[in-house]
This record gives structure tokens, C-alpha cells and sequence, in this order.
């Protein structure tokens, strides 16, 4: 028995993963015609899966109804918060990312000013609006006062808790004209249960960059520190070089929900399955 609407598959003996089809090209991948896949009649009591169904706007409700389904989803609720929101992941980390506070409801600019002068970052707990730079970058006290009002009535942002980080120059990528935040020389990194599993460019959607391997050794190695961290089985973790050298942590996202960016899923997957089978061995 699976979860109405979801599929539950057995990816080449060595993990589970329940689905569901998001129709976003970004983060759906194909199981079944790429990898070998199994639906046994028969499964253990209990199967321990990954979870690929998009976005979840209450993981608790569907980590127990997979539960009575005798699916454990890999990243428990508590690991699922630790994993994705800036509060619950920023003290672990607090030396690898820029400063930041956050807040039930938008403070005043006067205490923003105060606080970390301008300009600043401003984003909800676990993520931007559509990386938006009218509802995240505010210049000055206009600007901050604007994103405010915007920030209220969001779907995406007036849910989350109101996070406000210091804002450090990141260094720049040529890229296609968009209405998004400059892209930066970001990358994104995949990691189940501490090992790397995967990572590639963030803006790959509208950049072409790639790091040399001096680059992408120091970027993986703050990458890990991180993942060491922070309390979630599966996990992403993003970074970006500043405009002084420096790699950062952007933020933290459990896995099951994010998008591949400019990571190879079948790369990806298949590092999974080589791990997952050198546990087993």
C-alpha cells in the first residue's frame, strides 16, 4: 500500500524512492526508463524511502502517512527542519555563512540599520520568492519598507519567518538576461548521508560557468564541513565564491525537495545506488 497518487519503487536492489510527478523538468527524473525499477508484491514490513513528490507544506502529515504504509521516509521531520530552514541549521553553520537574524514579523528599518546597516538580504526561513530581487534585496529604507509590503501578501514568503542576512558581494557569472538575482559563481551539492553524491553549477538555467578543480576542491570542502554539520541523511547544500575568494554557505535544503540545478540526476542516483550497495556489501 502506497500513499494515493504516489508510486513506490525499488531502484536497482539497492534504495527506495516514492514519487509522485511534479511536471517541473527541473526536479522530476525518470526512474523507470533509465534506471531498473521494481514494484515487488511482497516488501519488507517496513521499507526506508527517498522522497521525490515536490515541495512538502506539511512533511510531519506525510512522513506519517507514509508511515502507516510502512514507508519511513529517510529524513525524519526533525532532520527535515534541520535540513531545511535557516533557523534550525544557521548555529551550526553560523561560521560558514553570513550573518543573520529572523523574525515572527518584519522588524522596523530603524532596527535593520541599526542591526546591519544597508544593504541587506532578506528572504523567508527556508527560501526566496522565485529569487526575486524586488522581495530580497533592499538597499535603503525605502527599499526595505517596500519588500515588507510585498513580503505580506507572497504566497511563497508570508508563511515563512522574516530572515535577514548581511549581505556580502558574491562574485559575478555572465549570464542570459533574467529578472532573477544576479547569478553568481554558485554551486550546488548533494549529500546522502555525508558523502558527496553530487554537484554542478546553481544558475546552470541561465549561466554556463564550471569550477576548476582548485575551485571546486576548496568550494567542497567548506561543502562538508557543512554536511557534517548539519543533522539530515540527505541533504543539499549551496554555495557560492565571494568577491574576495572566500566560499560560503547560501543555504541548506533537504534534498527530497530540490531541484537537480546543474547536477546530472543520473549521476546523481547512480551515486546513491554505488553507496547505498557499499553499505549492504
Amino acid at each position: 500500500m502506497t500513499p494515493d497518487g504516489h508510486d513506490l519503487l525499488l531502484v536497482e536492489d539497492a534504495f527506495w524512492v516514492i514519487t509522485q510527478t511534479t511536471q517541473n523538468p527541473a526536479y522530476d527524473f525518470p526512474f523507470d526508463s533509465l534506471l531498473s525499477c521494481r514494484r515487488p508484491t511482497v516488501r519488507p514490513t517496513v521499507v526506508t524511502a527517498i522522497a521525490r513528490v515536490g515541495a512538502l507544506r506539511d512533511y510531519c502529515e506525510f512522513f506519517e502517512l507514509c508511515a502507516s504504509c510502512g514507508i519511513r521516509i529517510v529524513n525524519t521531520p526533525e532532520q527535515h527542519i534541520l535540513g531545511s530552514e535557516l533557523p534550525a541549521w544557521y548555529d551550526s553553520l553560523r561560521d560558514l555563512t553570513p550573518r543573520s537574524a529572523w523574525y515572527s514579523t518584519p522588524p522596523s528599518a530603524a532596527e535593520i540599520e541599526q542591526t546591519f546597516g544597508w544593504p541587506v538580504f532578506l528572504k523567508g526561513a527556508r527560501q526566496t520568492s522565485r529569487h526575486d530581487p524586488s522581495k530580497a534585496i533592499a538597499r535603503n529604507a525605502v527599499d526595505y519598507e517596500a519588500i515588507v509590503v510585498r513580503y505580506k501578501t507572497d504566497p511563497i514568503l508570508n508563511w515563512q519567518q522574516f530572515v535577514v542576512r548581511e549581505f556580502i558581494p558574491l562574485r559575478p557569472v555572465s549570464s542570459e538576461s533574467t529578472n532573477k538575482i544576479q547569478p553568481s559563481f554558485e554551486f550546488r551539492t548533494f549529500w546522502w548521508h555525508g558523502v558527496l553524491v553530487g554537484g554542478g553549477s546553481y544558475w546552470a538555467g541561465f549561466a554556463s560557468y564550471d569550477w576548476t578543480e582548485t575551485e571546486k576542491s576548496d568550494c567542497l570542502s567548506v561543502a562538508r564541513l557543512a554536511a557534517e554539520a548539519v543533522d539530515c541523511p540527505f541533504l543539499v547544500v549551496d554555495l557560492a565564491q565571494t568577491v574576495d575568494g572566500r566560499w560560503i554557505v547560501i543555504e541548506c535544503n533537504d534534498a527530497q525537495e530540490s531541484g537537480y540545478a546543474g547536477v546530472s540526476p543520473f549521476a546523481l542516483w547512480n551515486s546513491i545506488i554505488t553507496v547505498a550497495r557499499n553499505a549492504i556489501d
